[in-house]
């Protein structure tokens, strides 16, 4: 018996079977020199001391075993509270799960709470691991299409156009990665009063929330009337507090989903790590002047890549949140995903088309605010000379 090449032992769930574009262009830049990364969602920004020096002494302190499954009662009163001070509902400490980071909670709401022939509503485009545990499921994706007119925005009336029988979910990610944009609060309490209509679960993932600019405000959906029941709130200390290595995330929502869910997770993960979870709490008990000293650096920087899209007449959506730009590199003549590999060989500089976050063009890409406005300002140099250059290909073909 001849056997089966070992690719077709996959299960059938497993849709991405090749390497992912991101690892590929990590693959590539490992072979390059001085590449401006401005692809990754990682602040390049150290977590602050104070919240260190928490982990070290937990440490030392013998934080070296399983704690509670739903995290430790401290942090989830932690958690709680900071909810509550942020314009959210009150959540009690067993209405918090604590996960290792925000993406594993996303696996573990969606593999809870959605069966076979369920439908999921995504924006699109959105976070793509809300589609990758939905598929785990075997539900259906369903998504809505944003686009410039809405500054890639969410709106009530899409939502609507999206929704069957089958609904069971919307997801709602505000700020938005990839595109950095804001849902305005009152599109935001049209969408809830859509949920209770249509009796939808809401996933409101506010990991950003605590990263906007301007006038633009964050609305915590569990907060409108009639919304603690039908929502889980999704966060995380990643963003925020550059914590991304730390993995820490939670979620929160209705005691009768949460015990549940809270016992997949156990399963997934038994607990997160005891080191992560004090550092969490100092995260939350300190002086929370560090995120706002964080805030304004991304504000700047913000600014500064901004004009220099201005400068090379490459339009985007409006910033208004997280840290990211999304882009329009149509106006260079190639698909973005074409123009992402072109400029990290020629330019060395990394960043990720909208395709991978489920974008229905191949116009955009996601350039993050990760690195500092002198390496932004170098980025933007590096970026017009490989646009000239394609430009220039051009014009010889057509000659």
């Amino acid at each position: 018996m001849t056997a089966k090449g070992m690719g077709d032992r996959l299960a059938k769930r497993v849709k991405l079977k090749d390497a992912h574009i991101i690892t590929r262009m990590a693959d590539m830049a490992e072979k390059l020199g001085d590449v401006i990364k401005l692809g990754r969602g990682d602040p390049d920004l150290d977590t602050p001391a104070h919240i260190i020096k928490a982990g070290q002494d937990a440490l030392a302190n013998g934080a070296t075993h399983y704690t509670h499954p739903l995290g430790i009662p401290a942090l989830r009163e932690a958690i709680a509270k900071n909810i509550l001070a942020y314009g959210g509902t009150d959540y009690a400490s067993d209405e918090i799960v604590v996960t290792p980071g925000g993406q594993h909670a996303m696996f573990v709401i969606g593999l809870s709470l959605l069966d076979p022939g369920d439908e999921i509503i995504v924006p699109c485009p959105g976070y793509e691991p809300y589609s990758q545990a939905a598929d785990l499921a075997g539900a259906t994706v369903v998504p809505v299409k944003m686009t410039m007119e809405t500054n890639f925005t969410l709106t009530a009336d899409m939502v609507r156009e999206a929704i069957t029988p089958k609904s069971k979910i919307l997801v709602l990610i505000n700020p938005n990665n990839p595109t950095g944009t804001v849902t305005p609060p009152d599109e935001v309490k049209k969408i809830a009063q859509l949920a209770i209509e249509h009796d939808l679960i809401v996933i409101s993932d506010e990991i950003y929330a605590r990263l906007t600019y301007g006038n633009s405000t964050v609305q915590p959906v569990a907060a409108l009337p009639g919304m603690k029941e039908r929502t889980i709130t999704l966060s995380g200390f990643s963003k925020a507090y550059a914590m991304t290595g730390w993995r820490v995330g939670y979620f929160a929502g209705p005691k009768e989903l949460i015990v549940p869910m809270a016992e997949i997770n156990h399963a997934f993960a038994i607990s997160t790590a005891a080191v992560s979870q004090h550092a969490a709490l100092a995260a939350m008990q300190g002086d929370q002047q560090c995120v706002e000293d964080m805030r304004r650096i991304y504000d700047e920087r913000r600014r500064t890549l901004c004009k220099g899209l201005d400068e090379l007449s490459i339009p985007y959506a409006e910033c208004q949140g997280a840290f990211y730009v999304y882009a329009d590199v149509s106006v260079t003549g190639l698909p973005a995903s074409k123009f992402c590999e072109r400029l990290l060989a020629e330019g060395q500089v990394m960043i990720y088309p909208g395709r991978i976050y489920g974008d229905h063009t191949d116009d955009f890409v996601r350039m993050s605010l990760t690195q500092p406005v002198p390496r932004i300002k170098e980025a933007l140099v590096r970026m017009k000379k490989t646009i000239e250059t394609i430009r220039s290909e051009r014009a010889s073909s057509v000659a």
